[in-house]
């Protein structure tokens, strides 16, 4: 069943009251994604796992903070999400540089064979696009928004200036956003 973004909201402010029955309503709604975010940026499912609990937690204690009128629910909780999983990711990055990827071992609880066969698609699609980008700005893209790393983290890595690697980000994903569209 899905739940909209207005049921979230009610569910979070439930939350905010102290509703534990709202706060298993919220994480059975929100959990696969958050889930994903988590994983997309670790690639190890143990370390995701505990930093989806981390989540939550935050999401219990900081329910009071989320406001309607800022962002949506989902977004917000994925933002806490994402924000989480960088940092863990930071603290652990010698730890987990040589580590084989897990993701492809978690089953998508929802993935039909036609959702698959379309998100292929969309891969190949998006994988052309970042290829027409050139090997420097493709990886930039990459990095950037498929691992997290920073923009100083990846001037470095690159040995470009920091403003030249936002001016290629700008560019790239403006690229990219027309060759997706076209």
């Amino acid at each position: 069943m899905k739940t909209s973004g207005d049921d979230l909201t009610v569910l979070l402010s439930r939350v905010a009251n102290g509703d534990a029955d709202a706060f298993t309503a919220l994480y059975q709604a929100t959990h696969l994604k958050l889930f994903g975010i988590a994983l997309r940026i670790l690639r190890r499912q143990e370390v995701a796992e505990e930093v989806l609990q981390e989540v939550y937690v935050r999401i219990w204690d900081r329910a009071a903070d989320f406001t309607p009128g800022r962002a949506s629910p989902i977004t917000w909780m994925a933002v806490i999400a994402r924000n989480r999983a960088l940092d863990e990711l930071r603290r652990q990055r010698p730890k987990y540089e040589d580590a084989d990827t897990e993701i492809e071992n978690v089953a998508d609880a929802e993935a039909s064979p036609a959702v698959q066969i379309e998100t292929n698609e969309e891969l190949k699609r998006l994988e052309e696009c970042l290829g027409a980008l050139g090997d420097d700005r493709g990886e930039a893209v990459r990095l950037a928004y498929l691992d997290g790393l920073s923009r100083k983290e990846l001037a470095t890595r690159l040995s470009i200036p920091v403003g030249t690697l936002k001016t290629w980000l700008h560019r790239s994903l403006k690229q990219l956003k027309d060759c997706l569209q076209s």
